[in-house]
């Protein structure tokens, strides 16, 4: 006996899966900017933290219910507080079991209301915000780069473009020969000395970012929210080794 996926199902995975995600960046984009000593605070940083940006992408994409799903975030740890505050638990479990308990919360939300759907938010603030969340997300991934000096390998950068020759499959001169050019610079950069190798190296970054810019604007060879993605990514990492090193 076989069973399908029902259409009504679908878009119940794929709200799921966005809340979470969003979820995730305001952590990650959010939580470190600050780092309060009372773990009363801590919670009440954490739940602001993951509520204002899925509540943002919430209306971004019509969903109904923001308040409960933002209650879902607020409720784990007012349930765990209180046998921290008898001396039952320590600061990391209820940290760490709140988390855990979110993910129950928010499916039961979800289950409830899934039949509760708006149009998508006409705000044209919201519209652009949202529609950014490429940005967001290589903004996340790369935040620890503004924290701690790291240098990629150079290699890095040929794997970074191998996906324009994937996606540029059909016109592949301009993209391998791109491809070519960072090989060249692979092997420079393995001759040169430490100083030298790393300049080289952002300076590949920042240039791949431009190239990354010009897709996006022509909208050519990569979806574009790849190349969002990427270019603002690659920008990060240049930056950030020019300033650790400089």
């Amino acid at each position: 006996m076989t069973t399908t996926t029902t259409p009504a199902f679908r878009p119940l995975v794929r709200h799921g899966l966005e809340m979470l995600a969003a979820m995730l960046l305001g952590m990650a984009l959010l939580g470190p900017l600050w780092a309060p000593d009372s773990i009363e605070l801590t919670a009440l940083w954490m739940t602001v933290s993951m509520s204002v940006p899925m509540a943002l992408w919430m209306r971004y994409r019509g969903h109904g219910r923001v308040v409960e799903m933002c209650a879902a975030m607020a409720v784990p740890y007012l349930v765990l507080l209180v046998p921290h505050w008898l001396g039952v638990v320590d600061r990391g479990t209820v940290l760490m079991g709140a988390h855990v308990l979110m993910v129950p919360a928010m499916i039961v939300v979800l289950v409830r209301y899934r039949h509760e759907h708006g149009a998508a938010s006409a705000n044209p603030v919201l519209r652009f915000a949202g529609d950014r969340w490429p940005a967001a997300v290589a903004l996340a991934l790369s935040f620890d780069f503004w924290h701690a000096a790291f240098v990629p390998p150079v290699w890095t950068l040929l794997a970074c473009q191998s996906a324009y020759l994937v996606w540029g499959r059909r016109a592949p001169r301009v993209q391998l020969l791109v491809f070519g050019l960072y090989a060249v610079l692979a092997a420079v950069v393995t001759t040169a000395s430490a100083e030298v190798g790393v300049l080289l190296i952002a300076a590949g970054w920042g240039a791949h970012a431009v190239w990354d810019l010009v897709h996006h604007v022509r909208n050519a060879v990569v979806p574009r929210w790849w190349s969002e993605f990427c270019g603002v990514f690659d920008l990060v990492v240049a930056v950030t080794i020019l300033i650790a090193w400089l």
